[in-house]
């Protein structure tokens, strides 16, 4: 019977004969993460039973999200702190945005001369020392952008604590803009405009982009699609993420989501690169998790996106691999 490639870490195991579902067979697969979450905004408790083990918040209180990392037991958090905006700027005023969540910044007016840290500095530290993992700026042509000086003012800072910088671009420019700061990640797909193809070329040389594909309807998610598409064709690092706490959106592996995935052209193996990826951090740690998917392995593509959403985190030991 022919079936999906897994690739090569894909193996076929029993789950422990002593546990609550002895000896049922699967597919083991290494962690999944969700690269784009706001845990204040959802209950994350039902992650691991739903197969993610790891997620990426990307927007939050500092404070709260850091004392949440601490307390989160076996759960991998990643953090990016406070939204970095203009004053005024999104998601200033949101009702959704929780308090201390948005940390407005002033141009800046510095050189390597001054000598007291700018605007940007500081607002970078502040997130550093309360152990963010990626630093977040927001550039929504909506209403104030910060400046291109102010970025990479940011981004300068943000080198000095060894952190990435990622930008929520949304409006014509917006990604030329991010591209000129030398920002590293876009924490969306683009979907409110056209990426042309030597911006495409210039973000697959030195970016990450999250998915995000999901939560867009009609023109937004045709666009984003066909950027995403050209952007993995340069040769450009995806990542899964959901923007978890955006609508009504499952927690755990969002099918929906794979499904996009593959409409944009990816394959099994790009969607598990995806999901599987350690972004922010160079390497996913090794702390005795896995992702189990109970039942067959799928036979057609069109199966990959339901089965993923039936996967959950469970201990390697138990786990046995069946030769």
């Amino acid at each position: 019977m022919n079936r999906v490639d897994l690739g090569d870490e894909a193996r076929s195991v029993r789950r422990s004969l002593a546990g609550e579902h002895a000896g049922e067979t699967g597919t083991r697969l290494p962690p999944f993460i969700d690269h784009h979450v706001h845990l204040a905004l959802v209950d994350p408790s039902g992650l691991g039973a739903h197969g993610i083990a790891g997620v990426v918040d990307l927007g939050a209180n500092p404070a709260t999200i850091s004392r949440f990392a601490e307390s989160a037991g076996r759960a991998r958090v990643a953090y990016a702190g406070a939204f970095l905006t203009a004053p005024g700027g999104y998601p200033v005023g949101r009702s959704w945005l929780p308090e201390g969540a948005a940390r407005e910044i002033t141009p800046t007016t510095s050189s390597p001369a001054d000598a007291l840290p700018d605007a940007a500095r500081i607002a970078v530290d502040e997130q550093a020392a309360f152990g963010a993992s990626v630093i977040k700026v927001t550039l929504n042509s909506d209403g104030p952008v910060l400046d291109l000086d102010t970025l990479r003012a940011i981004v300068a800072a943000a080198r000095i604590h060894d952190l990435p910088v990622a930008a929520h671009v949304e409006g014509e420019g917006m990604t030329r803009l991010a591209l000129d700061a030398e920002i590293d990640a876009l924490v969306h797909t683009p979907w409110t405009e056209h990426v042309p193809s030597s911006l495409i070329a210039r973000a697959a040389a030195r970016q990450v982009w999250i998915s995000t594909l999901a939560i867009h309807e009609g023109a937004g998610r045709d666009t984003a699609l066909d950027n995403l598409s050209r952007f993995r064709e340069a040769g450009g690092r995806v990542v899964y993420g959901t923007d978890l706490g955006n609508g009504d959106l499952p927690v755990g592996v969002n099918a929906v989501e794979i499904a996009a995935l593959q409409d944009a052209g990816f394959g099994a193996r790009g969607i598990l690169a995806a999901l599987v990826d350690p972004w922010p951090a160079a390497a996913q740690p090794d702390d005795g998790i896995a992702t189990f998917v109970p039942g067959p392995r799928p036979t057609a593509p069109t199966d990959l996106p339901a089965w993923l959403a039936r996967s959950c985190v469970v201990p390697v030991e138990d786990l046995e691999e069946i030769r």
